[in-house]
């Protein structure tokens, strides 16, 4: 038991890490390319020269994800909230794996693969967020998982209007409107979420020794 929970940290630890780099990373691709953040959505980031930086980050969090639901799936009632994030994870390999179409280039496969995973990865970690939210709605940790996963969900309807806009015919660009913070906004949220799984899993190991 003292090995697992031993192993258990060590992963924990190394989600954490995962998540710091992807964060610095990321950070380091806006500050390096020098792109208006309020109209220019993270995507088009792989288009410049220091473009690679935008997987590399996205791989990192996909490493948080995917230990974190490891660290999950171990007990049987969250396996759930598991497969969630583990989605989650996979999506963000896809996103950085099929980058999208330059703007006014016409949806491509790479492009339409690219546009999908990112709805899915920007649905599923609040959804996730919320089961273990009420799952442990005693643990202190409840509530800010709770109002982050909430919080994206609420942005994500921001993200997802201009989109049913131009299906209606509407010709509306990413000049037109703050699609970059909407974007980011939820990219935040969410990995605000999957920060704050690794207090829920503290939460769940000291519940089981209780």
């Amino acid at each position: 038991m003292a090995r697992q929970a031993f192993a258990g940290s060590k992963m924990l630890v190394g989600g954490y890490a995962a998540i710091g780099a992807g964060a610095v990373t990321m950070t380091g691709l806006h500050l390096v390319t020098g792109l208006d953040p309020v109209h220019t959505v993270i995507s088009e980031y792989a288009f410049q020269p220091d473009g690679w930086l935008l997987p590399v980050s996205l791989g990192l969090f996909a490493a948080a994800a995917t230990t974190f639901g490891v660290l999950l799936a171990r007990r049987g009632e969250d396996r759930g909230a598991a497969t969630l994030i583990a989605v989650w994870g996979l999506c963000m390999l896809l996103i950085g794996a099929f980058p999208t179409d330059k703007p006014g280039v016409p949806l491509s496969m790479s492009g339409g693969i690219h546009r999908y995973a990112a709805f899915v990865a920007f649905l599923v970690m609040p959804l996730a967020g919320l089961i273990l939210a009420r799952r442990y709605a005693d643990s202190p940790y409840s509530r800010p998982v709770r109002l982050l996963s909430l919080a994206s969900l609420g942005v994500l309807v921001l993200v997802v209007a201009p989109y049913v806009v131009r299906m209606l015919g509407v010709d509306l660009t990413n000049d037109d409107i703050p699609a970059g913070v909407t974007q980011r906004l939820v990219v935040l949220f969410e990995v605000g979420v999957l920060a704050m799984l690794g207090p829920v899993l503290r939460a769940c190991h000291g519940r089981e020794r209780a």
